[in-house]
């Protein structure tokens, strides 16, 4: 009974994250903030997903299934969020700097 609180908690605070993340990338201003947000946010609303399901897990071949997915999706995001960034660079997009585009400043 109490496992299973435990586990409700930490899906739902998981979940919180992942709508914290997908705020962050529809109000960031510009591509960088938003990976950011949408990264660090997912990772850890992931984290706590998976955490809450290994308590309901039925076996412990499952609860390490759960922690390898976690710790893919940890590496993989860190290293799209790397490349979308670098590409981005590349093309010429600046980062927003306070409220004016940089190189932009009157």
């Amino acid at each position: 009974m109490f496992e299973e609180w435990i586990s409700s908690a930490l899906v739902c605070a998981g979940a919180f994250f992942y709508l914290a993340g997908t705020l962050g990338m529809l109000r960031f201003p510009d591509i960088y903030t938003r990976l950011h947000a949408v990264t660090k946010a997912d990772n850890l609303g992931l984290g706590l997903l998976a955490a809450g399901l290994m308590l309901r897990a039925e076996s412990w071949p499952a609860m390490i299934k759960l922690a390898l997915i976690w710790m893919l999706a940890l590496v993989t995001s860190a290293t799209a969020c790397y490349l979308v960034a670098n590409n981005a660079l590349r093309a010429g997009l600046p980062p927003v700097l306070g409220r004016y585009r940089s190189g932009s400043r009157p």
